[in-house]
């Protein structure tokens, strides 16, 4: 017997001892019988003797050996954000190689807060399953959201098979760009160069795509000024500098930045982006005088406000702090005011503007910054004259030498003084003091310039009338109120040669100079014969006296002395010599023009006896006559000494300062026998001296310490003069 089963080989096989049905391997129902829910196998048995067709139905019952299975391992939806609870989406079934109540049975999915399972039953072991969306999603919340579905059988215990499900949540432009901060604060130096980053934003969008990609912007209301001095990158946010950045034009920026997506219906945002601006110390104070007097009057009280001194940095905190200071040396100071960098540039010491007329006031404003900057602006102080000086004469006291005989009239000295102050302080008239206690008669001969201080003599002078005068002259300027001084001047007359000589002896009856005198014949050589004595008005060189034989009968008897006026004899007489001689004598003074007068002497030579008798009448006659003499020589010496002392006196009081204690020693001249004695003080360099001898007169060169009877006197002044007093 066998078993006939297509051209496949058959699941069962039989014994051919006792033609037991035997299954022929392992038995897979879903094989021989695929998903039929009655799984029946006809086997054809053919017997051989007899040979004969059985048909042997054999029906396979079912074992749950198989479990469901899902084609996809997972399954990946997309669903959008959009969409509204209710939808539905159908998922893949699964399958079950068994049947019936073996396969497939029911479907379960893992717990989540969106979506449900829901199963359609088709029939014939056909079970659908779908997602139901029980709540909206958010794609930004959750991107995806993995589910895992389950398929259960119906066998105890039943089989189960998996699949996961991913649901992709599809973007909408439902979400706005969101910056990482609300606002945006940074600092930045000023003079930043440009390109140099300042900072940079961001800003993240939930959704996707298109929708997630954001750029940026500077927002509408950001002006001009601001878009010059930044830029910002639209692909990253980088905000950069484009411009100049200054502290003193704006210290702070605020500027309003969007970021906006790329979806098709663009959704944005905004955000503040602050920008403080760090100051660098690079403004230099500015100094500005806000008020100011040109002119300050020199008189001005310590404490009187010159200028008002406002000083302002554009920089801020310390880089603004100015401190002014001015030089220490200069008599003003700098004092702060209430306000803040208000200076007041006041006086500290009285001013004189005759020592400095203009000061030139250096101001420097110092910042506290560092490095630190200054400026610095000069001020001229212009000081004004005030009436404080007194006219001031180029000498105290003033001497001044005329000459007798001058032209009434003309100007005859000068005084000049000057005023430190200026302008009409300055402008100085002149005037003789009159003082009632003053009785000098001389006074009202002399006149003065009122502008120019000449002084002219109101008539001629005479020497051998008065020798010197004294008088003030007053200096007063014209400043309100006026100011003034005086000085003395001392006037002394010089004497000119306008007096001839006076002889004096031998003088004739008739006016005439002539004299007789007898000698003995027998006298020797060197006898006295006569002396003649002569007198001159004038002084100095105009009074000195010289004596010379004009005439002489014979010149070997007879010798001159030209300085005393003594004629004495040069040999002895003899039997041939004339008894009468005639001497004509010649006496002329110094002067530059010479004035001289004439004496004649008539000798007589007589004999020893004669002459002895005429001496003793001659000696009568002659001591009358040097009675005469004597008497014109004392009222001359006294005059001479009275002129002396006066003028003494007068230097003592114009040079007090100058030492009276003076010693000197006269160094007599050989001949010099008797005449009157002149001097004459001058002046050379620092030494004073004293001339005292024969051949002076005016006009003649002087050289000190040539001569031996000049004197050196001692003199602390230091300034060399002419002449100063001639006695």
């Amino acid at each position: 017997m066998r078993i006939v089963y297509g051209s496949k080989e058959p699941p069962f096989i039989v014994k051919q001892d006792d033609g037991v049905l035997c299954v022929n391997g392992k038995i897979d129902r879903e094989e021989i019988c695929d998903r039929r829910k009655d799984c029946l196998v006809d086997l054809k048995l053919v017997l051989q003797n007899p040979l004969e067709i059985n048909h042997v139905i054999v029906e396979i019952l079912d074992v749950n050996d198989h479990s469901p299975i899902f084609q996809q391992k997972e399954n990946i939806l997309e669903v959008s954000e959009s969409a509204l609870p209710g939808a539905k989406f159908q998922l893949q079934a699964a399958r079950d190689a068994d049947s019936g109540l073996l396969s497939v049975q029911q479907y379960r999915l893992s717990q989540n807060r969106h979506f449900r399972l829901e199963v359609k039953d088709r029939g014939e072991d056909r079970k659908t399953p779908s997602l139901v969306l029980e709540k909206p999603l958010d794609r930004e919340t959750v991107k995806s959201h993995v589910l895992l579905l389950t398929a259960l059988d119906g066998g105890k215990p039943p089989r189960s098979g998996n699949m996961t499900i991913v649901v992709n949540v599809s973007d909408v432009n439902d979400n706005p760009p969101v910056f990482s901060q609300e606002s945006y604060t940074v600092s930045l130096k000023e003079n930043s160069p440009a390109g140099m980053t300042v900072i940079q934003v961001s800003a993240t969008d939930l959704d996707e795509g298109s929708n997630g990609q954001v750029e940026y912007s500077f927002g509408n209301d950001v002006d001009a000024q601001v878009r010059e001095r930044f830029n910002i990158n639209h692909e990253n946010g980088v905000i950069v500098v484009s411009g100049t950045i200054d502290f003193e034009e704006c210290s702070r920026y605020e500027i309003d930045v969007q970021a906006s997506d790329k979806g098709t219906a663009t959704l944005n945002t905004e955000t503040s982006v602050i920008i403080n601006i760090v100051d660098l110390n690079d403004n230099e104070p500015e100094i500005e005088v806000t008020s100011f007097s040109q002119a300050l009057p020199e008189d001005s009280k310590p404490g009187t406000t010159v200028a008002l001194i406002s000083v302002k940095d554009a920089d801020s905190g310390l880089n603004g702090k100015v401190m002014c200071y001015i030089n220490p040396d200069l008599p003003f100071h700098l004092t702060p005011s209430l306000k803040n960098n208000i200076y007041s540039l006041v006086t500290k010491t009285s001013l004189d503007r005759e020592q400095t007329f203009q000061y030139n006031v250096l101001i420097v404003a110092k910042d506290a910054g560092e490095p630190s900057l200054h400026s610095e602006i000069n001020i001229i102080v212009d000081i004004s004259d005030a009436n404080d000086n007194f006219p001031e004469f180029s000498k105290n006291p003033y001497t001044f030498y005329i000459r007798e005989n001058n032209t009434p009239g003309e100007k005859i000295i000068s005084v000049t003084a000057c005023d430190k102050d200026k302008g009409s302080n300055a402008i100085i008239s002149y005037q003789i003091l009159k003082d009632r206690e003053v009785t000098n008669t001389q006074i009202p001969s002399v006149n003065i310039n009122s502008e120019t201080g000449e002084i002219v003599a109101l008539k001629s002078f005479d020497f051998e009338t008065l020798k010197t005068f004294q008088f003030q002259v007053v200096a007063t300027d014209s400043g309100t109120p006026s100011l003034s001084s005086n000085v003395t001047v001392n006037v002394f007359i010089l004497d000119q040669n306008d007096n001839a000589p006076v002889i004096l002896y031998p003088l004739s009856s008739n006016g005439s100079a002539e004299g007789v005198e007898e000698i003995p014949r027998n006298v020797n050589a060197g006898h006295l014969v006569i002396k003649v004595r002569a007198y001159d008005a004038d002084i100095g060189y105009n009074g000195w006296l010289l004596f010379s034989l004009r005439e002489t009968s014979d010149h070997s008897l007879f010798g001159l002395d030209r300085y005393t006026g003594r004629i004495r004899t040069l040999r002895s007489f003899t039997e041939t010599d004339e008894a009468e001689h005639k001497l004509v004598i010649l006496v002329k003074d110094n002067g530059n023009v010479s004035l001289s007068a004439t004496a004649t002497v008539i000798v007589k030579l007589v004999e020893p006896k004669e002459a002895f008798a005429a001496s003793n009448v001659k000696s009568a006659a002659q001591d009358d006559e040097d009675n005469n003499v004597t008497f014109y020589l004392m009222i001359t010496l006294g005059a001479v000494s009275v002129l002396f002392i006066i003028s003494i006196i007068v230097l003592i009081a114009m040079q007090c300062s100058k030492s009276t204690d003076y010693t000197s020693k006269y160094i007599q001249e050989t001949n010099y026998d008797g005449t009157l004695c002149h001097s004459i003080q001058y002046r050379s360099g620092e030494k004073r001296y004293m001339l005292v001898g024969p051949r002076m007169s005016i006009g003649s060169t002087i050289v000190p310490g040539s001569h031996a009877n000049t004197l050196v006197l001692p003199d602390r002044r230091r300034t060399s003069e002419e002449v100063r007093s001639i006695i």
